[in-house]
């Protein structure tokens, strides 16, 4: 797979489901838009938009359930995936990116940072194995 990094917004609001074996999965639609300068008409305008659906696991998809909302300016760095899709009426192309990293594209708006804590049984794990 290819590593990528892209910017847009958040188009969708985020999904986050547990599967029965307990792997958390937050996924969403990003629209990645290019501008460019319009002289004539002396404006930015859209002159393209991809559309991306963004999947993120684990502890990633904790954080992404609540911190990033439809309407939100995000930047993600992830494996792009390209895959052909067909069902009963139509057929198509799906263009994912499976999330290593995510957050707020900065370049928009402020953010508060708020590091995770981890559970005390993870530390009693440690120590336990330190002790041995």
């Amino acid at each position: 797979m290819s590593t990528m990094s892209t910017a847009g917004v958040v188009a969708t609001t985020p999904r986050h489901v547990t599967t029965a074996e307990g792997l958390a999965i937050t996924s969403f639609r990003l629209a990645a838009n290019r501008r460019r300068f319009d002289s004539t008409e002396n404006k930015w305008v859209d002159v393209e938009t991809n559309w991306f659906t963004v999947v993120a696991f684990r502890q990633l998809a904790h954080n992404a359930q609540h911190s990033i909302h439809k309407g939100d300016r995000v930047v993600v760095a992830g494996r792009l995936r390209v895959r052909e899709w067909e069902n009963d009426s139509s057929q198509g192309t799906a263009v994912e990116i499976e999330a290593d990293s995510l957050g707020h594209d900065l370049l928009w708006g402020t953010t508060e940072y708020s590091k995770n804590t981890r559970p005390a049984d993870d530390r009693e794990d440690e120590d336990s194995l330190e002790r041995v």
